[in-house]
C-alpha cells in the first residue's frame, strides 16, 4: 500500500478488509487440491469442485450446528452488489489519501446501488476498475550496443536514394566489395531493418509532401476525395516503379 499523507488516516484501511472479507468468503469460490499422482515425469493434480470458504465451512463434518446456523444467517443477509460497490468506494478514498493522485474514473464513484449495477454490463470495456490501479507505462528500449554500421550509413544512404529498390543482401555484397573483412554476413538482418525504416521515411515523405506554395487571394475549396485520390496515384506509381526494376532486374535488362 502506498504511503498515506497523514497516520491519523492508517485506520481508514481496515475499512476496507470488512467488505472484501465478506466478498470473498462468501462470494468468491475457489478451487483446493485434493490430490498429487505422478506418473513418471507426468503430474497429475486432482481438484475439488469450486467453492466458497462458506459452503466449504458449512459442508465440513467437524463445524458445530451453531456456528454453521450463524454463518447461513450472515450469508442470507449479505449482498455481493453491494458489498462489491463498498469495496470500490473504499479504494477510491485510499487512493486519494496518496501522494500521487488517482485517476479518476465514472464507475468507482458514489452513485445509486441501481445505477452501479447497470454499469457492470459494460465494465469491462474500460479495463482495469481499482481505483488504486495506475497504468504502467514502458520506455522504449533504446540501442544497447554499438551501431555496426555507424561507418557506412552515408555511403548506404546514398546508394538507396539512387537505387531504392536494391534489396539489403544486394547492399551488402556491395559494402562487402568495398570494405572487405569489415561487414560479416551476420550484419544482413541489421541492414534489412534499417532499409525497412529508410522506406517507411520515404513513402511517408512521398505521400504527406507539402503541396506548393499557391498565390495570395481566395482558394478554392478543394475536393474531399482529392487527397485520398492523389496519395493512391502516387502509391501505385512507386509500386509500378518497383516492378519494374525487378523485372529488368530478373531478366537482365539495363534500365
Amino acid at each position: 500500500m502506498q504511503r498515506l499523507r497523514r497516520a491519523a488516516d492508517l485506520g481508514r484501511d481496515h475499512e476496507l478488509y470488512r467488505p472484501a472479507r465478506l466478498f470473498v468468503n462468501f462470494f468468491q469460490p475457489s478451487f483446493k487440491p485434493l490430490a498429487k499422482q505422478r506418473d513418471g515425469a507426468r503430474v497429475r493434480k486432482t481438484y475439488s469442485a469450486p467453492g466458497t470458504p462458506h459452503q466449504r465451512l458449512a459442508a465440513d463434518a467437524r463445524t458445530p450446528d451453531a456456528v454453521r446456523h450463524h454463518v447461513q444467517e450472515l450469508y442470507a443477509a449479505l449482498d455481493p452488489v453491494a458489498l462489491l460497490r463498498d469495496i470500490r468506494d473504499l479504494q477510491e478514498r485510499l487512493a486519494a489519501l496518496a501522494d500521487t493522485q488517482p485517476i479518476g474514473h465514472p464507475a468507482v464513484a458514489l452513485q445509486p446501488i441501481d445505477r452501479f449495477l447497470a454499469s457492470l454490463r459494460t465494465a469491462w470495456k474500460d479495463g482495469a476498475m481499482r481505483p488504486t490501479d495506475r497504468p504502467l507505462v514502458k520506455a522504449k528500449r533504446g540501442r544497447r550496443r554499438p551501431d555496426p554500421l555507424i561507418q557506412a550509413t552515408p555511403d548506404l544512404l546514398k546508394w538507396f536514394e539512387a537505387e531504392p529498390w536494391r534489396t539489403g543482401s544486394e547492399l551488402l555484397s556491395r559494402l562487402q566489395m568495398e570494405y572487405p573483412g569489415a561487414y560479416p554476413n551476420k550484419l544482413l538482418r541489421t541492414l534489412q531493418r534499417r532499409l525497412k525504416s529508410w522506406r517507411s521515411e520515404q513513402a511517408n515523405a512521398l505521400l504527406f509532401a507539402p503541396s506548393e506554395k499557391m498565390p495570395p487571394g481566395p482558394r478554392p475549396s478543394p475536393h474531399p476525395a482529392s487527397s485520398s485520390t492523389q496519395a493512391r496515384s502516387k502509391i501505385n506509381e512507386a509500386t509500378d516503379r518497383t516492378r519494374e526494376h525487378q523485372y529488368m532486374r530478373q531478366y537482365g535488362v539495363s534500365p
